[in-house]
């Protein structure tokens, strides 16, 4: 963790206008200085910088804060990696807790070693001639920092000729060791991949081999800085590309991102062995770039492309899928000089709900009758885990597709309430709840709408997160949980309409039976109410008032 004193250091140190003049072009404008605003497209320069102030704003959109802000929402970084990429840009020093520095120290030791895996490579002929076959230029193996791992004894004995810890080689994943206490390096005899964080720091490497070893890929193991499960190869190359394309190509191997961007295609990134998972939503959601995948025809491709599309696609996130047939990856394509054919791929992808849709159709012999109405049970259960809106929107494409009759596929209209142990749970009013927590933009649409008394079943979580946000474990918890929905505004809108429908007519049938309330007051309060839910019958939000 970086200090608070280091902090307040960096902040006294770096001026605004020199940070976000390094980035946009400003304009002095009497005491401050004005651009046209990089986060809304406008003609006008409403976009404003303080130096006295040290912040700025644009009274268009009304983005505003200080300059680390700027470089978190410009660069789509983290609060840590923006205090990093300032440090460094202006040559000041950061100080960390003890741990944190620690940390630093087995970073340090993998920047060490990879320059001696880049070094070895020029010594080694056969990884230079596989490189060659592959079609890598020697400009992408310097910009990726392709390099070789030598024997293991080779590794060891340079850890110790440049007294590099071989504590701190074991923390970081270089080097394992066996039950007899023998220490010995994980990568041997492999072209190594080095891992970067998406602030550009070397967190691990993938190896693949050129020694016909029975493990082609292997990465480094997980350590405090490493999970395999949230990094993506490339990215820290990649990020700049994103955000101008709005598009993220996702391969599956070292080598296809690296002969994509050898092919101009720079927005393209890896998984790390693994398929895509939530873990690795942050990343996507950065710059909210349209999620291409890009995967092999083989039963594994597929079986990831399946997956990732499903979690996805009820994520309302936009984009598609690209599968290889005939044995071919995007790097062989590459290779081969099918540059337009890969462009015309990714222009087009299939998207992911009818995706998913026609595997799940591919998995049955859909002329036996039987087996028909089993992928029809699979298709109605995954249009179930999709908002409402997709729901109707792909009800009839399943229907064409498995060539059944439209009215036969019907969801439940109850709101979505099921048992978890011995509690009730209401999956509609937590979608609200992890909504409004991981996209605070829609808390002020949530709290003007609804209050705790119109939640039955999860009233105390609402609270929860009012006073505490997505810092109290109840809320984090429900922020894992994939049978949470995580709604777009529409679909966030579509269920507040609801929990408020089903609120109003409860609050109406307790009017009626008011025996206290005079005619005209409940005369009053009928007409109110039935206004209310007349307004949300067609798809208006009203304001909460307690009646």
């Amino acid at each position: 963790m970086i200090e608070q004193n280091s902090i307040e250091n960096l902040k006294n140190r770096i001026d605004i206008v020199e940070v976000i003049g390094s980035y946009i072009e400003l304009k002095k404008s009497g005491a401050n200085y004005k651009a046209r605003c990089p986060f809304h497209g406008e003609n006008t320069p409403s976009f404003v910088v303080s130096p006295a102030k040290q912040i700025y704003h644009c009274f268009g959109c009304g983005a505003g804060g200080d300059a680390i802000k700027f470089v978190m929402e410009y660069e789509k970084l983290t609060y840590p990696e923006a205090l990093e990429k300032l440090a460094d840009d202006f040559g000041i020093k950061l100080t960390y807790s003890k741990n944190s520095f620690e940390k630093r120290d087995e970073l340090k030791i993998l920047h060490q070693v990879n320059l001696f895996y880049k070094r070895n490579l020029n010594n080694t002929p056969s990884a230079k001639s596989y490189l060659t076959q592959r079609g890598v230029y020697k400009s992408s193996i310097e910009k990726f920092e392709i390099g070789y791992a030598p024997s293991s004894i080779e590794t060891i004995k340079y850890l110790k000729e440049n007294f590099l810890s071989q504590n701190d080689a074991l923390k970081c994943g270089l080097l394992g060791s066996d039950e007899g206490g023998r220490v010995y390096a994980r990568f041997i005899e492999r072209i190594t991949f080095p891992i970067f964080s998406p602030n550009a720091k070397i967190v691990g490497f993938g190896g693949r081999t050129i020694s016909n070893h029975p493990a082609k890929y292997i990465n480094s193991p997980q350590t405090p800085f490493f999970n395999k499960s949230k990094l993506l190869y490339g990215y820290h190359l990649a990020k700049e590309s994103i955000i101008k394309k709005e598009r993220i190509i996702i391969t599956e191997g070292y080598l296809d991102v690296v002969m994509l961007h050898q092919a101009g295609f720079t927005e393209s990134v890896a998984t790390l062995g693994t398929a895509l998972t939530k873990e690795h939503l942050p990343l996507l959601r950065r710059a909210e770039p349209k999620v291409i995948l890009s995967y092999d025809g083989d039963s594994a491709g597929i079986a990831a492309a399946l997956k990732a599309s499903k979690m996805l696609g009820a994520m309302s996130i936009e984009g598609g899928v690209v599968i290889f047939d005939g044995g071919k990856d995007p790097a062989d394509m590459v290779q081969n000089g099918e540059i337009n054919e890969l462009n015309m791929l990714f222009k087009e992808p299939k998207p992911f709900i009818p995706f998913v849709i026609e595997r799940i159709a591919k998995s049955y012999d859909i002329s036996n009758p039987l087996q028909k109405n089993k992928a029809l049970k699979e298709g109605i259960e995954f249009l179930k885990s999709l908002p409402p809106v997709f729901q109707e929107e792909y009800k009839e494409y399943l229907s064409v597709v498995l060539n059944v009759d439209k009215r036969v596929i019907r969801f439940k209209k109850e709101r979505m309430v099921k048992d978890r142990g011995n509690t009730k749970e209401d999956l509609a009013e937590l979608s609200i709840i992890k909504t409004a927590a991981l996209k605070p933009e829609f808390l002020d649409m949530v709290l003007d709408t609804v209050d705790e008394d119109v939640f039955i079943t999860h009233k105390r979580e609402l609270s929860l997160l009012l006073k505490n946000g997505q810092d109290d474990p109840v809320i984090g918890g429900l922020l894992i949980r994939e049978e949470i929905a995580e709604l777009d505004e529409d679909n966030l809108r579509l269920q507040l309409c609801v929990l408020l429908s089903s609120f109003y007519k409860r609050v109406l049938n307790q009017i009626k039976t008011k025996k206290e309330l005079g005619f005209e007051q409940k005369s009053f309060y009928i007409r109110k109410i039935q206004d209310k839910l007349q307004r949300l019958r067609k798809g208006e939000l009203v304001e909460y008032e307690k009646i």
